[in-house]
């Protein structure tokens, strides 16, 4: 069982921009061929796509594969092998990957996209951190909304066009999550500020590091 995260340092913890996060995942080994693999997870609504698009930046340009383009009506969680066989086995090679996205209003999949094998790439989404993921990561980061919060930030982002469809998504990831947790195996767990984010050690922990640390990144979203 992984151990609890430490108690944070005493006093108000320093803020810096989303650069020295980035440093810090860039410099890891490399997980997935020559890929550094960052995984995003997160309740629905919790502000996964918004993070993951300004760490992207702080990257220099980081490519980030939505897990949305992977999953479908059909198979809101049951993507694994699609991911493996068009994401992960490329990358792993050290070749760009192609992979079909999927259009959630046309209801299926349009023409390949490419994923380059970028020495960082980041996988946001519900499941980026499931079970058979895990073991190509370089770092699991958890957007640490509870989930009913979440939930309701994705409602009221969406309307009530797709009511219907988070009545279904809620009791599907309530089952995802009961079978196959992310957040204990997160080496990081991000908590939104006012002014951008802090980032705490998780439930994992990070090997050689027992400090706390905060990014500042702008306003934050609640996307």
């Amino acid at each position: 069982m992984p151990s609890p995260p430490p108690d944070p340092l005493p006093g108000p913890p320093a803020a810096s921009d989303l650069s020295s996060l980035a440093r810090e995942l860039s410099a890891l080994p490399p997980s997935c061929g020559p890929v550094r693999l960052i995984g995003v997870d997160g309740y629905a609504g919790s502000g996964k796509t918004t993070l993951a698009a300004r760490l992207a930046a702080a990257l220099g340009g980081a490519p980030v594969l939505h897990l949305d383009d992977i999953a479908s009506h059909a198979e809101l969680f049951g993507w694994t092998d699609r991911l493996l066989e068009q994401v992960i086995a490329p990358l792993a090679r050290g070749e760009d990957a192609r992979y079909a996205p999927y259009d959630w209003r046309a209801r299926a999949f349009g023409a390949p996209r490419t994923l380059p094998a970028a020495p960082v790439v980041i996988v946001e989404g519900v499941g980026a951190g499931r079970r058979a993921l895990r073991p190509w990561l370089a770092r699991l980061l958890w957007m640490d909304v509870p989930r009913e919060e979440a939930w309701a930030r994705g409602r009221s982002r969406d309307g009530a066009e797709q009511r219907d469809f988070w009545a279904g998504w809620v009791e599907a990831e309530r089952r995802h999550f009961a079978e196959d947790p992310s957040r204990p195996f997160a080496e990081q767990l991000v908590q939104q500020l006012p002014e951008g984010y802090m980032v705490l050690v998780g439930p994992a922990g990070i090997p050689g590091t027992d400090q706390t640390l905060t990014e500042g990144d702008g306003p934050s979203a609640m996307c």
